[in-house]
């Protein structure tokens, strides 16, 4: 790897810019995947046939593919190596079915067809994307992560401001038509789905043919030399085993806290309607909130039993263990990403239904004005990523002055006031101003905790560490998918714009458990990080 030597023996060499840039590049065309997805598959719902109470749950499928895909890519990830290094051959495999997928999404002729899409599309990018995160952390020393994660974090606002105009590019610029006889996608979002799958492989394969990796090895060297400057435990030592007696006990408490719920939930459902809940509606969907409940206790007690019966030398077992080994940075960390992206889950759903209801006054998917509020909204998406690709690289800055965790605790504050405005004001010309604080709130989440946790976890577990953080991506996003639908309909009177206030309330929780992080870089003597770095 051609880098700048490091002053000290044992010390990880920087990288000079185009190294970084080169490495993060591929994240371009992720995030336009990404992207085209969350701005435009509730609209492909819903031309399909959905009503808005039905979004969340159809939803479902991302965040259930990423709970899966994830930890398990982090896993093979980090015992991977040959010919194309460690993580480079999943960034591969994943751009190319994630760019299939994009292909196909747009083309479904019905509402099941384009659930099942989302499930595929967001299973490949989950591919490409995880092995991303740990790749900073192995090719990066500590005094340069910051700059990495934004420099990813930079990619991802110019991808999304790509992907999010170009619906209304077609439109404006290019004469096609954006509206469709009912039931059918507009031409302007098959023709976006058509150049960002594209996009995706050509940026990942710039960072698959641009970029070298360091062996497992040299890896190893450098965490040990890094740890004895520092006068820190060796973090490759094995991980405290959780007992099956634990495994047993948890797990039941997971299945009993599952069943009771799903009990109440029927409870609820059942006739004679209980007198209790007034006029509040509970949906069915919340039976899928009751089951991954008592799934996460099923999950324990068979690795119980592997573990009872001294099976329990394999990949699953190494996941199911290191959740419950997490450092405490990572737990700490894990509480502010569950409010973070439950908020931000909240917009993705709800945002096209709210915009063209409340600000553009036409919720039916098969008007103009319905449409011409979607392609508004996408190209707010723009102009927030944009903000963000803006911030993010005023973060590399930023956070050289002062501490990360205050930085993260302010951009999500400024994010929870975006919120606030999409209500405050009707004027959809004045939708920009709300996308001022979600920007910075955006490139704050895909940075800055990452740069946090990537000098807390042990370097050659950093792929299953990076699938289980995002773990905590996916879990608020699976119960925003089953929960959201139900608080908007039994409290608020099934009007979409009341997701954006739900997401205000989880930003500035995300806020206040910033401040309770412990981060490492912060906490250590700086003449011992200036030598480890």
């Amino acid at each position: 790897m051609n880098t700048e030597n490091g002053s000290m023996a044992g010390r990880k060499p920087a990288m000079n810019p185009a190294q970084i840039w080169n490495m993060s590049f591929g994240f371009l065309g992720i995030q336009i995947g990404f992207e085209l997805q969350n701005g435009n598959v509730s609209r492909i719902f819903q031309t399909l046939g959905a009503e808005v109470n039905e979004l969340a749950i159809l939803w479902i499928a991302a965040p259930m593919t990423g709970l899966i895909v994830q930890p398990i890519i982090g896993h093979m990830s980090d015992n991977t190596w040959g010919k194309f290094g460690r993580r480079r051959p999943y960034f591969l495999i994943g751009a190319i079915l994630a760019s299939l997928a994009l292909f196909i999404m747009p083309n479904s002729p019905s509402l099941w067809v384009a659930a099942g899409m989302l499930w595929i599309m967001d299973a490949s990018l989950n591919i490409t994307m995880e092995p991303f995160r740990a790749f900073v952390g192995d090719n990066l020393p500590d005094r340069q992560r910051t700059r990495g994660y934004a420099m990813q974090s930079f990619f991802i606002g110019i991808g999304a401001v790509i992907a999010g105009a170009l619906p209304w590019m077609m439109t404006n610029w290019m004469g096609l038509s954006n509206t469709a006889a009912a039931g059918e996608i507009p031409e302007t979002v098959q023709w976006a789905f058509y150049i960002g799958g594209a996009a995706l492989l050509l940026a990942v394969l710039w960072t698959v043919l641009k970029t070298k990796e360091y062996s497992p090895d040299q890896i190893a060297a450098f965490e040990k030399a890094r740890h004895e400057a520092l006068g820190l435990a060796d973090a490759a030592a094995n991980t405290v085993r959780r007992g099956a007696s634990q495994f047993f006990t948890g797990g039941m408490i997971w299945i009993v806290i599952g069943a009771l719920f799903a009990g109440f939930v029927m409870h609820a459902r059942g006739e004679p309607r209980p007198d209790w809940l007034g006029s509040i509606e509970v949906g069915k969907e919340l039976y899928i909130l009751a089951g991954l409940i008592a799934a996460f206790g099923a999950i324990q007690i068979f690795a119980g039993m592997l573990r009872n019966s001294g099976k329990d030398d394999n990949g699953f077992m190494e996941v199911v263990n290191d959740l419950f080994a997490m450092p405490t940075t990572m737990r700490q960390l894990a509480v502010v990403q569950f409010f973070s992206w439950f908020a931000m889950f909240a917009l993705w759903i709800y945002g096209t239904p709210a915009v063209t209801d409340y600000h553009f006054a036409s919720p039916d998917p098969t008007s103009q004005g319905y449409q011409d509020g979607a392609d508004w909204w996408s190209l707010m998406g723009s102009v927030r990523n944009g903000l963000a690709a803006a911030a993010a690289l005023a973060f590399v800055v930023v956070a050289a002055k002062i501490d990360r965790r205050r930085l993260h605790c302010f951009n999500l504050t400024v994010g929870a006031l975006g919120f606030g405005a999409m209500m405050l004001f009707t004027d959809p010309a004045l939708l920009w101003v709300s996308q001022l604080g979600l920007g910075i709130a955006w490139a704050s989440i895909v940075s800055l905790p990452y740069a946090m946790l990537a000098g807390s976890v042990p370097a050659k577990k950093m792929g299953i560490y990076m699938g289980i953080f995002n773990v905590f991506i996916v879990v608020p996003q699976l119960i925003a998918a089953t929960l959201l639908g139900f608080l908007i309909t039994a409290f608020f009177g099934g009007e979409p714009i009341y997701a954006m206030a739900i997401g205000g309330v989880s930003f500035l929780l995300a806020a206040i458990a910033t401040l309770f992080v412990t981060d490492q870089a912060s906490a250590a003597p700086a003449a011992a990080m200036a030598e480890a770095a």
